[in-house]
């Protein structure tokens, strides 16, 4: 063979192998693209309580874990929303739970924030890590008890390991939070005995070293008052 011909014969070879390097990246980046699609579709899906359409996306190979720009995955979409059913069905195929989104929110931390009792019982039942906590230092008990959500309360405490005398970035505990931020009503008259019920510590003082009863009695909340003292403040 001439040096000409070999020449040529290698430029072929090197095209023809550069072309099917060239397709096979090609083929890479549109699976990943693919991939981003449907796991994006599942998140949107779920936010719509569309549990069919999350279900078949699941078979498809969509990603249940799969976060978008703000890192909420697809349970945390439907918890999110309230979408209870669509939560169920990600929870019971080993959607991870625990996973915390850009805000520090989970499936447990959001839902006993916002009162939601039926995903907070799916979370606990779920194995929910009831030590994590959210952007303020504090575990989902804390936010529960500060918002009047006496049944949440009463659940994390009956039916979890949760710490009753976590304290967060403010040094607040869930019995400091519910006397200072709530409005010293029924409510909060019903977690400040559930709390103390469940061995809340009646001796931990906020950072200034106010301590529960101080802060009931300078909102001049008698019935707390009276049950803080009754349990030995």
């Amino acid at each position: 063979m001439k040096v000409g011909q070999m020449l040529v014969s290698l430029l072929l070879l090197f095209l023809l192998t550069a072309c099917h390097l060239t397709s096979d990246s090609s083929v890479d980046v549109s699976k990943e693209k693919g991939k981003d699609t449907m796991n994006q579709q599942l998140i949107d899906s779920a936010q719509c309580a569309d549990t069919k359409n999350v279900l078949e996306l699941l078979e498809k190979g969509a990603d249940i874990d799969a976060t978008n720009e703000h890192g909420m995955t697809t349970v945390m979409a439907a918890t999110r929303e309230h979408h209870t059913g669509t939560a169920d069905a990600l929870i019971q195929r080993g959607a991870d739970i625990d996973i915390r989104d850009n805000n520090q929110g989970n499936v447990l931390l959001y839902a006993g924030a916002e009162g939601f009792l039926d995903i907070v019982k799916l979370a606990v039942e779920g194995g929910a890590d009831t030590t994590l906590t959210n952007r303020y230092g504090g575990t989902a008990l804390i936010p529960a008890a500060e918002r009047g959500h006496v049944d949440v309360v009463k659940e994390l405490l009956n039916n979890s390991d949760t710490d009753v005398n976590h304290i967060n970035n403010l040094h607040w505990t869930a019995l400091l939070e519910a006397i200072i931020l709530g409005d010293g009503g029924r409510d909060y008259q019903k977690i400040v005995q559930i709390l103390v019920d469940y061995g809340s510590d009646l001796s931990i003082s906020d950072r200034e070293g106010v301590t529960p009863l101080q802060h009931a009695k300078n909102n001049g909340y008698q019935e707390i008052v009276s049950i803080l003292k009754e349990s030995g403040a």
